[in-house]
């Protein structure tokens, strides 16, 4: 099981996925204002390596950062756990929640039901 981001380590691999690599003085320019101090983005991006999330390439004493961790596969892993901890496992409790709070409207209902029909219909196809 893949260990979970903290809001500020997801916010510094959200940066590396888009840019796939850099110094920790690219990626701060990428921060929204007002910018993180360039020690804590430093610090947090070694607690990344240390999780497994990021590597890096050293260059003298400077090191480029690249994910290790892709972002689907960290997605993928966050919703199983999302799924199984909070929904039973089951897609039909995801999208009863997410009706019930009124938080899909009624074109993204109706797309639901053309993707579910394009999957029945896959499946149809390959049994």
């Amino acid at each position: 099981m893949m260990n979970t981001l903290t809001k500020a380590e997801e916010q510094i691999m959200q940066i590396l996925w888009e840019e796939e690599e850099g110094f920790v003085k690219e990626l701060l320019l990428k921060f929204p204002e007002p910018r993180p101090a360039y020690n804590t983005v430093s610090t947090i991006i070694r607690i990344l390596e240390k999780k497994g999330f990021v590597d890096h390439r050293s260059f003298g004493k400077s090191h480029q950062y690249y994910p290790l961790v892709s972002r689907d596969q960290y997605r993928n892993e966050r919703f199983s756990s999302l799924m199984k901890n909070y929904f039973n496992n089951s897609m039909k409790q995801v999208l009863s929640h997410f009706g019930k709070d009124g938080s899909m409207d009624m074109k993204e209902a109706d797309e639901i039901i053309s993707m579910i029909e394009a999957l029945k219909t896959q499946t149809d196809k390959n049994e």
